[in-house]
């Protein structure tokens, strides 16, 4: 019996975007405070639709073997059955309705003296 190959779907901040990848390896990394992400998964071009944010996604990991993500980046790491679409999602702003997440948890211009 073959053994079913795992895909996590790794959900991420980055530069004021929530970035949705999905990957078939997702561990520690070497460098401390980071998560490993490899082998990222894209969906076929089979039809003649295409996703604009999963083609910048194609793009921006062309040629990565392997991204290393802040754990703080991290929002949630899921092992799932199958593949879905990657996404770039923008984070909400001031001026929006939805609050933003915070993009790291050490913010160097908020210290003690001006909180």
């Amino acid at each position: 019996m073959a053994k079913k190959k795992q895909i996590f779907k790794v959900i991420f901040t980055s530069q004021g975007k929530i970035y949705e990848i999905y990957a078939r390896r997702v561990d520690s990394s070497v460098m401390h405070g980071f998560v490993a992400v490899e082998e990222i998964l894209f969906g076929e071009r089979t039809t003649l639709v295409v996703d604009p944010t999963e083609e910048q996604l194609k793009l921006e990991f062309a040629g990565v073997a392997r991204t290393h993500i802040p754990f703080h980046a991290v929002v949630r790491i899921d092992e799932v059955e199958r593949e879905g679409a990657g996404k770039i999602l923008h984070l909400a702003t001031q001026g929006d309705q939805a609050p933003a997440l915070t993009p790291t948890l050490f913010r160097p211009d908020l210290g003690p003296d001006k909180v």
